[in-house]
């Protein structure tokens, strides 16, 4: 019974040691050409130049280059024109501008009540 799980076991490894040595390491594959340098470079730059043959949708070609309708002057007004206007997707407050206003109060008047609302005093005789 020893001699033959003995055998077995030697039957097994043998055949893992089969199945592991399959495979054998070829090295870096030397690839061996009858194009000269030269035609493979001008090949190279046709395949450069051309479409991408495996491209899918908007990635198919290259874009299309679009004319100005206006000249540079014209679209730089327009784009401050555009900034001047404020943002024309905001909602209340953020709709356009800060909106500076005049005071009827001269500077001292309004530090003067800063100062008696800093100290607690809640009305000044002015």
């Amino acid at each position: 019974m020893q001699t033959t799980k003995l055998l077995i076991a030697a039957a097994a490894l043998s055949a893992f040691a089969m199945g592991a040595s399959a495979e054998t390491y070829q090295g870096v594959l030397q690839f061996q050409s009858n194009a000269s340098r030269s035609a493979v470079q001008a090949g190279a730059v046709v395949a450069a130049h051309s479409a991408d043959a495996y491209a899918e949708g908007a990635s198919a070609g290259a874009p299309t280059v679009v004319a100005g309708l206006g000249d540079r002057a014209q679209a730089r007004a327009d784009a401050i024109a555009a900034a001047r206007a404020g943002n024309i997707y905001a909602d209340g407050a953020g709709a356009g501008p800060d909106e500076r206003f005049a005071s009827t109060l001269d500077r001292a008047t309004v530090r003067a009540h800063a100062v008696a609302a800093a100290h607690g005093v809640d009305r000044l005789a002015l």
